[in-house]
């Protein structure tokens, strides 16, 4: 079950009727996140597979069923840095078990940005969701 603040996000978007109002909504989105530090833009946190630059940084709390996991993260890329807050917005401080349950592709598409965004775009948001996947069930099998 997505988030309060992704439900909103959703209400946001089917006030936003205009696909240029949407594209608009996700880079100030993109914008309001916080940056992370240099030593952050690692190997470790880089997401491939994405055509811009794209770090991931997960926090896990606890372990095992108990895992919580946050996310923060960056790009070089206005409109794939809104991508990343609004994937921050879906999964970030919720059970690993949740996140790893949730169909994050179907949850975008809630958005109407499936429809939207470039091939190379789509391929990265793929990506993207994939790392955070990961993430959730490693912190599960922790």
């Amino acid at each position: 079950m997505p988030s309060d603040a992704f439900e909103d996000l959703v209400d946001t978007f089917e006030f936003l009727n205009d696909w240029e109002d949407r594209y608009a909504h996700v880079i100030e989105m993109g914008k309001a996140l916080p940056p992370i530090s240099e030593a952050e833009r690692s190997a470790m946190t880089k997401v491939d597979g994405c055509a811009s630059q794209v770090w991931l940084v997960p926090e896990v709390s606890g372990s095992g069923a108990d895992a919580v996991v946050t996310f923060r993260g960056d790009s070089d890329a206005l409109i794939v840095k809104g991508l990343i807050a609004i994937l921050i917005t879906l999964q970030s401080g919720r059970p690993a078990a949740d996140i790893a349950k949730t169909d994050a592709q179907a949850e975008f598409a809630r958005l109407g940005l499936d429809k939207h965004l470039s091939a190379q775009r789509s391929n990265g948001l793929r990506a993207m969701i994939d790392r955070v996947d990961q993430i959730a069930k490693a912190a599960l099998a922790n």
